[in-house]
């Protein structure tokens, strides 16, 4: 017998390569919209949680041991609740510019994972998860909102990065 849906919540993490520093004139649209654009996920039906630093973003949160890298790291009740957030308002306006901020990369930079209720991913299972889907297209552990598993046994497992498997151009 499987567990209920609500003893898991969505994780999700998408990181992004800058094309210039946050503080340079062609981030200035971006780095204005943050803390509208954090403040509607707030509020959004179904938000969870967001990683945030004394910033009140993630924008200076190290991953992959690269500062071109930003992350953004959020949980949420399920993929309808993300999906109906990502597509809409002033969110919505920031993916429709997002080829201004951010370098197009090949490799997968968005991934979702179920987490038991209450739990709070940390940035080195991001990475893990990011690698894996990278490594093995979507799969129960990581996965997208266009191929997407239920929540089954759902346990945050911590990997280390391998050298060279990080975020490259």
């Amino acid at each position: 017998m499987t567990e209920p849906t609500t003893a898991y919540e969505l994780a999700e993490v998408n990181i992004a390569r800058l094309k210039a520093p946050l503080d340079s004139p062609q981030l200035k649209d971006f780095v204005d919209a943050l803390d509208p654009v954090n403040a509607d996920a707030d509020a959004a039906d179904g938000f969870v949680w967001r990683l945030q630093s004394d910033s009140g973003n993630a924008t200076d949160v190290p991953v992959f041991g690269d500062s071109w890298l930003i992350l953004n790291m959020s949980v949420w009740r399920d993929a309808d609740s993300l999906t109906a957030y990502m597509y809409q308002g002033r969110h919505r306006e920031m993916l429709a510019r997002r080829r201004e901020w951010f370098e197009r990369v090949e490799e997968a930079m968005v991934t979702l994972w179920w987490v038991p209720a209450g739990h709070r991913p940390t940035v080195a299972e991001a990475e893990s998860r990011l690698l894996h889907i990278r490594t093995h297209g979507p799969t129960p552990y990581a996965f997208t909102l266009r191929t997407q598993f239920p929540p089954q046994g759902a346990e945050p497992l911590i990997g280390e990065v391998p050298e060279g498997l990080g975020c490259a151009l």
